[in-house]
């Protein structure tokens, strides 16, 4: 019994030993830890401008497509109208061609 008596005496001196080393190369640690913490923080608040900037822009897009949304509404009426009124020309057009094509054709029997 006595052989696992030290055993465990060894066993929790050993953990306590395995501390006392880590502290020497904490320093070095801590000092890269800061910069790393520096740097992530760094990170971070430039990811939260991104975030930020992106949200405005979103914000400015939506605002602007329902401008257009509006404008689309209001000038659709206009459009409608323009599109009858280009047909009716058309027509009006094709009406005129066929009275100059019959007055060219009366005019070419003259010369015979």
């Amino acid at each position: 019994m006595s052989d696992s008596f030290w055993e465990t005496e060894a066993v929790v001196e050993a953990p306590t030993e395995q501390p006392a080393q880590e502290p020497e190369a904490e320093p070095g640690n801590l000092a890269l830890s800061v910069d790393d913490f520096s740097a992530l923080e760094d990170r971070i608040l430039r990811a939260v401008n991104l975030v930020k900037r992106e949200r405005l822009a979103r914000a400015e897009a939506e605002a602007r497509a329902v401008q257009a949304e509006a404008q689309l509404h209001e000038q659709a009426p206009l459009v409608d109208s323009l599109q009858k009124e280009v047909s009716s020309l058309r027509a009006e057009r094709d009406q005129v061609r066929q009275r100059v094509e019959r007055l060219l054709a009366q005019l070419d029997a003259l010369e015979l």
